[in-house]
């Protein structure tokens, strides 16, 4: 039995000789990094398009589908316009194609009898052609009549006002039973592509880029991890000292428009020492690092900033700033 045991010791050593050879071998050389210190401002959530639904027909506003807060998709009816003229200007025009078709039966009849005596020598060439073009006025008369009355159904068409995009309702001016005017805006809609506008004291202006990343506060709004967005426009004029950016983040249809919220921007950049993560260790709430100085490794306290993304061996890992305790150049080895 005692065998055995020394046996299986025996085997055990190299595994735990390698373990330990793999673990120390594990390192990472301290050194400066230039990073851009994070500022928090407040940015508001505006929509980079907000489009009027507006009227075509001049009436009365008979009926209003939406209100403030409701999603709307593109070409859906948002508002119904009467106007009591237009029916009775179709029926007029109905009643005037009535009377024409009836002339125009009547035309067409007489164009027959005269083609028929015509052909038999009994009139003159003239009482045909007469015949003829009172045949044709009535015709064109009776198409005229008929566009008329498209243009009229057209106008009816018309009374029901379209969503020119998709996006949600803002406001809602009007009331139901007002008189409206071509043009009128009835519903403002906020296109779906939210953005994020910030304004930032003018002296951060010249730090501020097209593409740098922002990291936006979501716990605020949905308890959610921090999100990220993009740069995608600096205005080039200052406003009160400020100056103004827009912000392209993911998810931002949560939340409401004009509503601020905290977000961190990239300003001027200062020497940094990063460190992974996993190189911190912490002992009754104070952080150490191993250092490695000449053939041994000691623990050596520090003072640990904010958190971070760092690449370590051709990944992205978890990082920490090392505020105080270590130096460029120092070697590291992993707890």
């Amino acid at each position: 039995m005692l065998r055995s045991i020394m046996i299986f010791s025996l085997l055990c050593l190299p595994l735990l000789a390698a373990a330990e050879q793999s673990q120390a071998s594990e390192t990472y050389t301290v050194s400066l990094s230039q990073i851009a210190d994070q500022k928090a401002v407040f940015g508001t959530v505006e929509s980079q398009k907000v489009t009027p639904a507006r009227a075509r027909l001049a009436g009365t506003l008979a009926e209003l589908v939406l209100t403030e807060g409701d999603p709307v998709e593109e070409g859906q009816v948002v508002a119904v316009i009467t106007d009591g003229k237009l029916a009775l200007r179709i029926q007029s025009i109905n009643a005037r194609m009535r009377a024409l078709t009836a002339q125009k039966t009547n035309a067409d009849t007489e164009l027959n009898r005269a083609k028929d005596l015509f052909a038999r020598g009994i009139i003159p060439k003239s009482r045909l052609d007469t015949a003829t073009t009172a045949a044709n006025v009535l015709s064109n008369q009776l198409k005229s009549a008929r566009a008329d009355r498209n243009v009229l159904s057209q106008q009816v068409r018309e009374g029901q006002v379209l969503a020119p995009v998709s996006g949600r309702v803002l406001s809602v001016p009007v009331a139901t039973g007002e008189v409206i005017l071509p043009g009128e805006p009835l519903v403002m809609i906020a296109a779906e592509n939210y953005i994020l506008r910030l304004a930032l004291p003018e002296r951060h202006a010249r730090f501020m880029h097209k593409g740098d990343t922002v990291r936006v506060d979501a716990s605020l709004v949905d308890d959610a991890a921090s999100r990220t967005g993009t740069i995608i426009k600096v205005y080039p004029q200052i406003k009160d000292g400020r100056v103004l950016a827009d912000a392209q983040v993911e998810g931002l249809g949560d939340y409401f428009v004009g509503e601020r919220v905290r977000v961190w921007v990239s300003t001027v950049k200062r020497e940094r020492i990063l460190v992974p993560s996993n190189f911190v260790s912490t002992r009754f709430g104070v952080d150490y690092v191993r250092v490695k100085k000449g053939g041994d490794a000691k623990d050596v306290v520090v003072q640990r900033g904010i958190g971070t993304t760092l690449e370590h061996n051709d990944n992205l890992v978890p990082a920490l700033e090392i505020l105080t305790g270590l130096s460029d150049g120092d070697q590291l080895v992993a707890p």
